[in-house]
């Protein structure tokens, strides 16, 4: 792979299909390895007890937790010399996409392998991760994330947990809200704060006095997983057990949140891999006047408007495990230091990690609810397992930092960085600015040898026309564009659109130059289905904020026509291309 900006957002920095990315055609073998133990796993012996695991049968959950652990599900993170195996995050994330076809154990396992675990690993001492991580990667221990209280969720900051010095000690008193595991955890990450407003991090365990718990949670979803409060009353915990430095708790949850998303944003993958294969299951085998429901044609759009989210998806997802790899792997691993410099290359995704968590999130809630429609009646019903599934993916929205507050992160970090030198998006402004003045016409291609020029098009125009409204909000508001919420979630909007066409169309191109046009010529739709709704999403979106920045809207609205004109696409038939290559496959398969 070439190497991408180390800034993060280099599809908004480099023209479409200009380097090559990571796609899921270029897994390896003991990637694709992993992913299919994964699945066995599942359906071995995690499907089959599904029914137990929602009534909560005491135990039962530990215990799946540990088998996982001893097949080495829990440690894909976790370097050797803790008990792990220290594979790729490519690897990690199909892990999580296979666990999540049962959503309570995923989570359960989730949290195991991500927040509660990767804290220890990042920032722990040599004592904390030889103590904790080979229990916590075996399954012999579970382990628990404490951020959230009953007063603050999203304002992670303003906890009112607290921790007072004791000697050695630490004495902690408050209450923890909506945490997972927290009915069988042996171990918990806990935040509070010091001095009033140092916020930081400990390690406290079960058995520690002072240690209780709420009741559980009664959920609309994830009835199988535990989900109650974690109560502090004078918790005494050694000066050991302090995760990190006082008062850089935020670096710990703010780092371990943006592995967190994306890894959310991927699971939805396969949930909705699922979905999508449940539907085409029944409609294959319902008929309705004499036809099978997959016969008609209102059926197959809906499969392959469930096709190019879960297609989009999983481009984009695997496209940034493929950037993390790629530069992780250039770390020097023998660098006491190593995990650290890791979690600073996330950090230079957290846009696309946020974007990621909105994508994966919302298109699975899509992608759910169309299943359910095409199963009609049935699939309202806890027969049929769209109602679970449907149930279970509804937190997804609120887990990891709810939709909202990632959709004002991704436009309010990236101006941030543009406006530290971090990510030199400003010649890309004035650019754009410069032709909408110079009256420079967009013309679409007209090249038949090139079945992917006119999705180039719509896709390079889309960035563009987000970069005219970026301009004119910047221009408008200056230092107070992070004060206009309505107008960062569209422009967050536009940019989780402009990243997944490019990453559609960057895939796409490359696929194609593999296997033909012919053969890829579902690719082909895919791409074009996906560029287009792009481009004229955004363009929309540009017309719709003319009037709220522009002191002469028409003015505006003539700019982004000479970016976006109007291009005719047949979608209808795109789609049926899409869904003839489901119904013949029986299954997603691209």
């Amino acid at each position: 792979m070439a190497q991408q900006t180390p800034g993060g957002v280099d599809f908004l920095l480099s023209e479409v299909a200009s380097r090559p990315i990571f796609t899921p055609e270029q897994f390896s073998e003991e990637q694709r390895m992993f992913y299919e133990s994964t699945l066995e796993f599942m359906n071995r012996e995690v499907l089959p007890v599904n029914e137990r695991i929602e009534q909560m049968e005491d135990g039962l959950l530990p215990a799946l937790i540990g088998k996982a652990g001893a097949l080495g599900l829990l440690g894909i993170d976790v370097p050797e010399q803790y008990g792990g195996l220290g594979l790729d995050k490519t690897t990690s994330a199909l892990v999580g996409e296979a666990m999540v076809t049962q959503a309570s154990f995923a989570v359960a396992t989730g949290v195991q392998t991500g927040i509660g675990t990767l804290p220890i690993l990042i920032f722990g001492t040599e004592e904390q991760k030889t103590r904790y991580l080979p229990d916590l990667v075996a399954g012999a221990r579970i382990s628990a994330y404490c951020l959230s209280e009953p007063g603050s969720g999203s304002d992670a900051l303003g906890a009112k947990t607290t921790a007072v010095r004791d000697g050695d000690d630490w004495i902690l008193t408050g209450v923890k809200q909506w945490i997972s595991n927290a009915g069988f955890a042996d171990i918990f990450i806990v935040f509070a704060q010091v001095e009033g407003s140092k916020f930081t991090a400990f390690i406290v365990e079960r058995g520690f006095d002072g240690v209780s718990f709420g009741a559980e949670e009664k959920k609309m979803g994830l009835k199988g997983s535990s989900t109650r409060q974690v109560i502090l009353e004078d918790v005494r915990v050694p000066g050991a057990n302090l995760l990190g430095e006082i008062g850089r708790g935020h670096v710990i949850a703010f780092n371990i949140l943006n592995i967190g998303r994306y890894k959310l944003g991927i699971a939805a993958v396969g949930s909705g891999r699922a979905a999508l294969k449940h539907a085409l299951d029944y409609a294959s085998e319902r008929r309705q006047f004499d036809t099978r429901l997959i016969d008609f044609p209102a059926i197959r759009e809906k499969l392959a408007r469930m096709a190019a989210i879960i297609y989009s998806t999983e481009s984009m997802g695997y496209r940034l495990t493929g950037m993390l790899d790629d530069r992780i792997e250039s770390l020097d691993k023998r660098d006491p230091a190593h995990w650290k410099h890791a979690v600073d290359v996330i950090k230079d995704y957290a846009i696309e990690a946020s974007i990621l968590k909105v994508q994966g999130s919302e298109g699975v809630s899509v992608v759910l609810d169309e299943a359910l429609q095409i199963f009609g009646g049935y699939g309202f019903t806890s027969d049929y397992p769209i109602e679970q599934q449907l149930r279970d993916s509804r937190v997804n929205r609120i887990f990891e930092g709810t939709n909202e507050i990632n959709r004002m992160l991704i436009p309010g970090t990236l101006l941030k960085r543009v406006m530290q030198g971090q990510v030199n998006l400003m010649p890309k402004v004035q650019a754009v600015g410069a032709a909408v003045e110079g009256r420079e016409q967009a013309e679409p291609p007209v090249d038949d040898a090139d079945p992917l020029a006119l999705p180039r098009f719509m896709t390079e125009q889309a960035k563009k026309v987000y970069l005219y409204v970026a301009g004119a909000a910047v221009q408008k508001y200056m230092a107070n564009l992070d004060r206009q919420q309505e107008l960062l979630m569209i422009m967050a909007d536009m940019i989780i659109d402009v990243f997944a066409a490019d990453s559609v169309v960057a895939r796409v191109s490359q696929r194609v130059a593999d296997i033909g046009p012919e053969k890829g010529a579902a690719h082909l739709a895919l791409a074009r289905v996906v560029a287009t709704d792009a481009y004229r999403r955004n363009a929309a979106r540009a017309r719709d904020l003319a009037g709220h920045l522009a002191h002469k809207p028409a003015r505006m609205i003539a700019g982004i026509d000479l970016l976006a004109p109007y291009v005719p696409q047949d979608l209808i038939a795109d789609r049926r291309t899409i869904a003839a290559h489901l119904v013949n496959a029986g299954r997603y398969r691209f």
